[in-house]
């Protein structure tokens, strides 16, 4: 007789089963914890790093433009009618102007200086002739001045350019080809830009969103045109610092809204240094953060202070920078 040997064969009780679903679910709970927690954290970086590299681009822009205004390369006074040697090329259209000689070009027959710098508070839905619909009580600043580096002998587009020598200079437009200057004489390009802060509606992860962005228009080609700059930018402010004794110091500082058109001529005091006030904001709202009231000071004192206060879930960061105008006073630049 075979005798067979029968091997019994064990599964895992109810319990054991009972105790293996919850360490799994335990486990599974700190893991889905820890990656939720991770997800949070670098939507808060991403948001933050978001601030902060708009706000420092948008801030590299106006400081750059800034400290150049009123830079006219080998020209060593700023152009007016009396010094330019032949008529200026048609104006844009709209010309972004306000107040007395601060259109594109110098104006005929006026006494007052050509000014190379200008800013006023927006207020209306048609701002400098060419601005359209800017975010009321924001700053907008225009800027005239010549690119850092002469074209003499390089072939010109058909954007606007300045012909200078020492005592006497000319606007005129480009050719396509190469622009013979003359003797003792250098070509440069013309910039004139406008800065100023829109809300432009964007299309973000399928949905339209309202966003503030920074826009300036700019001389190309002859004409003032629009382009964007940099996207969640809400509000733009300016204060200037004058020189009212000429020792190359700031003795005071105005908002756009107190400067005074003898303060924009720079005939008894001298815009020597600008500060700029920047608040960015997060394209959309944060869902990890709850709307709260947010509360940021651009500038000014008493009256003249700007203080904005929101009380929503965009994330939001105040940025400021001094920048000094290198081709003002007595420390003016020319090459």
């Amino acid at each position: 007789m075979t005798k067979v040997n029968q091997i019994r064969q064990f599964g895992f009780t109810m319990l054991e089963l009972m105790i293996s679903l919850f360490v799994g679910a335990f486990i599974l709970a700190g893991v889905m914890f820890t990656y939720l927690g991770m997800k949070v954290t670098t939507a808060d970086t991403m948001d933050i790093g978001e601030l902060q590299e708009s706000g420092r681009l948008a801030m590299e822009v106006l400081k750059r433009d800034i400290e150049l205004a009123g830079f006219w390369g080998n020209f060593v006074e700023t152009p007016d009618a009396a010094v330019l040697t032949a008529a200026n090329p048609t104006p844009p259209s709209p010309d972004c102007f306000n107040g007395v000689n601060n259109s594109t070009y110098p104006q005929i027959g006026v006494n007052e200086p050509f000014k190379v710098i200008f800013a006023k508070e927006a207020e209306g839905t048609n701002e400098l002739n060419c601005v359209g619909s800017p975010l009321t009580g924001s700053d907008i600043i225009q800027i005239k001045r010549v690119a850092g580096q002469e074209i003499t002998g390089i072939t010109s587009t058909a954007n606007t350019y300045f012909l200078a020598r020492v005592q006497n200079a000319r606007f005129l437009k480009g050719t396509g080809g190469v622009v013979n200057p003359g003797i003792n004489a250098k070509l440069w390009e013309y910039i004139h830009n406008v800065y100023f802060i829109q809300e432009q509606n964007y299309t973000l992860n399928g949905q339209t969103v309202n966003v503030p962005t920074l826009r300036r228009m700019r001389l190309i080609n002859g004409e003032m045109q629009v382009e964007t700059v940099m996207e969640g930018v809400e509000n733009m402010r300016f204060l200037f610092g004058l020189d009212t004794n000429n020792d190359a110091r700031v003795d005071t500082y105005k908002t756009s809204s107190q400067m005074s058109a003898t303060d924009w001529n720079q005939q008894t005091a001298v815009v020597t240094n600008v500060q700029i006030f920047l608040l960015v904001r997060t394209l959309s709202e944060d869902r990890n953060n709850p709307p709260q009231s947010q509360t940021f000071i651009l500038g000014g004192e008493g009256e003249n202070q700007r203080t904005i206060t929101r009380n929503d879930g965009f994330r939001r960061k105040l940025l400021t920078s001094t920048v000094r105008l290198i081709n003002v006073g007595s420390d003016q630049w020319a090459i």
